[in-house]
């Protein structure tokens, strides 16, 4: 039996254990913290009277001075039997935030519940200029403007819908791809999740990932999308720290001149259906396919696993939100055991 195969056979047998929502889950701590981000002057500004509630006495407002910027939220769950050997990060795409891992759209348990269950101890995050993380002023700090998408952007891009036209307000109307694995009844909600990006923040944002990194000390990374930039070129930054990278449908890489770095870091690739349909991810499935195959070249292993061909189908670019969600996550809870990164 191939190795995809056993992935697939495996993931399986662990979808039945992952149904059992109803069983409480038993942590030890929960929290959150801030991290990262930096002191910025901000001066020549006019002050302004505001009015903060209505009817209520306008006060001065000078918006020159020191600000806080730059920081990352995250938020933590440990349980009470922990199986994971390190903690596991989630780092979410572009516009979007840590509640990408949550309740899915439809209302059914995400990955982070799917792990926490698996007894690993998850960190679950919004990213520089998303959610929690708050935002700054721009184009002062955050250089350029935020990226807003319409509802049916994401339908059309994530390969939920089969291109360009094929969203409508009605979901009876809309052209899902064939056999697709997304709950189009909870798209909708899926679109409020959705907030502003910038595309000037990269720098910022991979700063205050190696600040959690820091912070957290050793640790598995499970990257989405976007990410998938941060996810490599963090662990460049800190290979001694990262003990394995699960890279979901990466739509960047590291860098090529630091490649050797990943050589002791043991890394996933996990990539969705309809690929071939779509006009842009060829070119970024294959710019991650060649990336895998430097990190071979300088010594390290690279697992990629292109879900239809291991039997598992149907999956859009929002894989951890799909019907089968579960049956995806057990993939990469087989391959993990299979990397002796749980505990006896």
């Amino acid at each position: 039996m191939s190795r995809l195969a056993m992935f697939a056979v495996a993931a399986a047998l662990m979808t039945s254990a992952a149904s059992h929502a109803a069983e409480p889950i038993a942590l030890r701590d929960m929290g959150s913290f801030h991290v990262g981000g930096r002191l910025v002057e901000i001066s020549g500004k006019p002050v302004k009277d505001v009015t903060f509630t209505p009817g209520g006495v306008p006060a001065k407002v000078d918006p020159n001075g020191t600000y806080q910027v730059e920081q990352m939220y995250v938020q933590y769950f440990l349980p009470q039997n922990e199986k994971g050997a390190y903690p596991l990060l989630l780092w979410h795409g572009g516009g979007l935030t840590g509640v990408t891992y949550e309740t899915t759209p439809d209302g059914r348990e995400g990955w982070l519940n799917y792990f926490l269950r698996k007894g690993w101890s998850v960190y679950n995050s919004d990213a520089v200029e998303r959610g929690r993380a708050g935002w700054a002023q721009y184009p002062d700090i955050f250089k350029g403007e935020p990226v807003f998408l319409t509802t049916a952007n994401p339908f059309e891009r994530f390969r939920i819908g089969d291109g360009p036209g094929s969203y409508d307000p009605d979901p009876a109307k809309r052209h899902l791809m064939p056999g697709s694995q997304f709950p189009n009844e909870g798209y909708e909600n899926f679109v409020k999740q959705n907030v502003p990006r910038w595309t000037t923040t990269d720098d910022a944002t991979i700063a205050a990932y190696i600040a959690e990194i820091d912070r957290v000390g050793p640790c598995i990374i499970l990257f989405h999308s976007q990410a998938g930039t941060f996810g490599f070129k963090v662990a460049q930054a800190r290979p001694d720290k990262v003990k394995a990278l699960i890279a979901i449908e990466p739509a960047g890489v590291g860098d090529p001149a630091k490649v050797d770095a990943l050589k002791n870091i043991p890394t996933l690739m996990v990539y969705g259906d309809y690929i071939e349909r779509d006009s842009r991810w060829p070119k970024i499935r294959a710019t991650g396919g060649a990336f895998a195959d430097a990190i071979r070249a300088a010594g390290g292993t690279v697992d990629v696993v292109d879900l239809p061909k291991a039997g598992i189908k149907g999956n859009s670019h929002m894989m951890m939100m799909d019907k089968n969600n579960a049956e995806v996550a057990g993939l990469i809870q087989t391959w993990l055991e299979g990397k002796g990164l749980t505990k006896k």
